[in-house]
């Protein structure tokens, strides 16, 4: 946490788990295989508002696996430790998952359809679970008799194109425990969700949003489908994982490692031989490394990752109609605010002026005038604006997105918008004001204390409307004119990822999408008498 500072340093390797008592200053002499990434580390959810926002996935996705896990290509592998997939011919597409017989949660309980109905109905039913699961709305039902270890997910229409990105890195939650929690059987849970019971669902719903926070740690609640679950947070927000035992597919190389968020003070966990590796997005986040050291034990690599640095809009207050969201973009110069990136980031990204794919995939090539139309600067446009004041939260403290709120607010300053840096420690997107259609069909509103909030987002992931691979220019080119028109989000640049690996690690693989370095954390090895 930010907070961490000098108290960390005297305490680097302190691993307190749960202890409510004095750190015990004899902990430093202890050797813990360290993790350093750049998020709050606030919860294990990556489909709830605060999950998005924090990054949740660079924790969860080894704790909740998906059933396609995205390779350091973009490459989409099937997860068979936890299930198959089978794709059905028809008019509506519909996606059979069957569930390895032998996957289990680390309670010894096994994971079943259940599970994958929760994650579902949490994306569709976003106003009950504060969810944020956008390809969830391309879904009609899910069919799951409760217990089974078969799911099939049927789709609206002719949707569900990007069906493999559906049930990502850390949101298929445990179904069993969370019925468990709310006093239900796994089967009244299941009828809940099949029949839209928003009485029952108010307890479940809760505790799916609230109840994988990690400042409240809950092992009860928390068990893994991964090969790694997690054993104690301790005092300074770090995380510490041990192997589990239950997982259905090989076992996870090391039987443990501690996962430390962003603020922690990564020059006193190098200095204590406690940090091994470390998935940040700037030089200034990696100050310890001296590379001009010819004994310097890391590696460096600098990349320009995949994901689209954006902002997301808020849907009610200011932002309430498409033109208030369109007359901000207007004044929002995504070359300055790419600038401004690579200047603290030290690694030079190229502006985002495409919303629907990655940005280096071969179709932004021929939709230059799209790009063009919707990257120009319009003072004229976003005088429309004129008078009002635009808040922008991020997972703070982070400089180099200070530097890209900055940057937005020297161009919107012109029009008369007023750019406010609102960024705090666990921003959520919850804290948007938000407009939701509840179940009657009725738009409810809730005042948030943000009205942007920057994130790194997946493109495949984030647009409800989108239903195409990306694969061509004519459906890309369809996709994109929607969702300029209507502007959820205003795309910024491509996010900086700078990694360092200890020389002693083997079998890292640098992969720059939500889960980070650590999607493949169960195969790293540490050489024999390796004391860092």
């Amino acid at each position: 946490m930010a907070q961490v500072g000098a108290a960390l340093t005297a305490v680097a390797v302190a691993l307190s788990g749960c202890s409510t008592g004095e750190p015990d200053p004899t902990r430093h002499e202890i050797s813990h295989f360290g993790y350093a990434v750049n998020s709050s580390l606030a919860t294990t959810n990556a489909a709830s508002l605060l999950g998005v926002a924090t990054d949740a996935a660079l924790l969860s996705a080894r704790i909740y696996a998906p059933v396609y896990v995205q390779g350091p290509s973009g490459q989409m592998i099937p997860n068979t430790d936890l299930a198959t997939t089978q794709v059905l011919p028809g008019a509506n597409r519909q996606v059979i998952y069957t569930i390895n017989p032998e996957a289990n949660y680390s309670d010894g309980e096994p994971v079943v359809c259940d599970d994958f109905l929760l994650a579902a109905k949490a994306g569709m039913l976003p106003a009950v679970f504060n969810a944020h699961i956008p390809l969830a709305e391309q879904i009609d039902r899910v069919e799951c008799s409760s217990g089974s270890k078969q799911a099939t997910v049927v789709f609206k229409g002719d949707q569900g194109v990007r069906w493999r990105h559906l049930f990502a890195q850390g949101t298929l939650l445990p179904a069993h425990a969370i019925a468990a929690r709310a006093r239900l059987t796994l089967e009244e849970l299941n009828t809940a969700l099949r029949t839209n019971d928003l009485q029952t669902l108010e307890e479940p719903a809760r505790i799916w949003n609230d109840g994988f926070k990690l400042d409240n740690f809950d092992p009860e609640l928390q068990v893994s489908s991964g090969p790694y679950r997690i054993t104690g947070v301790g005092e300074f927000g770090e995380v510490e994982l041990g192997r589990n035992e239950h997982y259905s597919g090989d076992p996870a190389v090391l039987d443990q490692l501690v996962l430390w968020p962003k603020g922690s003070d990564h020059n006193a966990l190098a200095a204590a031989g406690n940090l091994q590796l470390a998935d940040v997005e700037s030089w200034a986040s990696a100050e310890w490394v001296n590379r001009d050291d010819p004994l310097n034990p890391y590696d460096i690599s600098e990349k320009v990752g995949e994901l689209t640095e954006q902002l997301t809009l808020a849907s009610a207050g200011v932002f309430y109609a498409p033109e208030a969201r369109q007359a901000f973009a207007a004044c929002v110069d995504q070359a300055t605010v790419a600038a401004a990136s690579s200047s603290v980031s030290g690694i030079a990204v190229p502006p985002a002026d495409i919303q629907t794919v990655h940005l280096d995939n071969p179709v932004v090539a021929q939709l230059g005038d799209i790009r063009a139309r919707y990257a120009e600067v319009n003072p004229t446009r976003a005088a429309a604006l004129a008078g009002t004041t635009i808040r922008i939260g991020y997972d703070g403290p982070d400089t180099r997105k200070a530097a890209m709120v900055e940057a937005i607010r020297l161009s919107c300053e012109p029009a008369g918008i007023t750019v406010v840096d609102a960024a705090h420690e666990a921003v959520s997107l919850n804290d948007l004001s938000r407009t939701v259609v509840a179940d009657s069909g009725y738009e409810q509103y809730t005042e948030g204390s943000l009205d942007a909030v920057l994130r790194a987002v997946e493109p495949n992931l984030e647009f409800p409307s989108v239903n195409s691979t990306g694969a061509d220019p004519e459906s890309t080119r369809t996709a994109e004119e929607a969702v300029w028109a209507e502007m959820p989000s205003i795309p910024l640049a491509a996010q900086p990822r700078v990694f360092v690996i200890d020389r002693g690690v083997g079998n890292v693989v640098v992969n720059t999408d939500l889960s980070g370095i650590g999607w493949n954390m169960d195969r790293w090895s540490r050489s024999e008498g390796m004391n860092r």
